[in-house]
């Protein structure tokens, strides 16, 4: 196909060449390049939107198959949230409860959480709820399980104390008294002999003759000997370790000194009527922790399960304490 064009010339009998200026050229030329480059961007844009390119239909089943696993992760972390959530009540009230350990607070095993938005760097992509779940949940099972172990451990070093911590506990009474007779007064709120208020009486008022023999409920270290300026008069604190101290009010003669070790049975006193009293008896407290409890429930080697019981019935009634 020839390359030039040529026009026949009548006067000259022959054919001349055309000759076209560069910008007719480009004149004539512009039309096919606009339809060829309209044509161009609309297969561009058909591609680039509608239609993907290999390696983003493989970015996208990536895409798809890392939300899938996202989500049973999720899922997997919900059950072992579950089961963490069932060991950590077994151990609160069952494990600890053993051996006497108060159980953990839920302030404690759930510190750390809420507050400041922590995730605030996961937000603004399209999984972001996604994402945020798996990774707050993981923080929080990171955390009580952190938590769960320590327990865990004093657990382990409360069961190697088994014996001891036995030994030590407070758990008979501290005065000869298998009929029952000889308790005078219960834990709880009664009546002040003195003062006739209704005050919390913290311990059990045990009656009886002066210079009756009391003894030391659990094996321990004597730590205080001394007259109290409370109103308790002469008195005997025996700390037990593991928590536990047992204080013997109203003395009328002490038999051991501070320091000394003492076996569950040991005498330690003489009853009495000194400080604030109105007759010969012994306040007998249990402290758990630095607290008052009950010491009617720390006499389960000392009385049946009726004779328990029957005591529970008696502190019910009420009545007047002895100081």
């Amino acid at each position: 196909m020839p390359k030039s064009k040529y026009k026949f010339n009548p006067e000259s009998l022959s054919f001349d060449k055309i000759e076209i200026s560069f910008r007719k050229k480009l004149k004539k030329s512009m039309p096919y390049f606009f339809s060829s480059f309209g044509g161009a961007l609309v297969i561009f844009i058909i591609f680039a939107y509608f239609i993907d390119s290999p390696k983003e239909r493989i970015l996208i089943r990536e895409n798809k198959q890392m939300k899938l696993q996202m989500k049973i992760i999720n899922k997997q972390m919900d059950q072992v949230l579950e089961v963490l959530n069932d060991i950590q009540y077994r151990d609160d009230n069952i494990y600890r409860a053993i051996f006497g350990a108060e159980p953990i607070s839920d302030n404690v095993r759930k510190a750390g959480f809420g507050g400041s938005n922590k995730y605030k760097h996961l937000q603004g992509y399209s999984n972001s709820d996604l994402v945020i779940n798996v990774v707050s949940k993981l923080d929080k099972l990171t955390r009580q399980l952190y938590v769960q172990s320590k327990s865990y451990d004093e657990v382990v070093k409360l069961a190697r104390n088994k014996e001891e911590w036995l030994k030590s506990i407070p758990a008979i009474q501290p005065v000869l008294n298998k009929d029952l007779k000889l308790v005078a007064s219960f834990y709880g709120w009664r009546m002040d002999p003195i003062y006739k208020t209704m005050t919390h009486h913290d311990g059990i008022d045990f009656a009886a003759p002066l210079g009756t023999d009391i003894y030391a409920t659990g094996d321990g270290t004597v730590a205080t000997v001394e007259y109290s300026r409370g109103g308790y008069g002469f008195e005997i604190i025996i700390d037990h370790g593991f928590g536990y101290k047992t204080r013997y009010a109203h003395l009328s003669k002490m038999l051991v000194s501070h320091g000394q070790k003492v076996k569950r049975g040991e005498l330690i006193a003489k009853m009495g009527s000194t400080g604030k009293s109105v007759g010969s008896h012994l306040h007998y407290e249990v402290l758990k922790n630095g607290r008052a409890v009950d010491p009617i429930n720390y006499y389960f080697l000392d009385l049946t399960p009726e004779q328990h019981d029957k005591m529970i019935e008696m502190a019910a009634q009420g009545g007047q304490a002895l100081d």
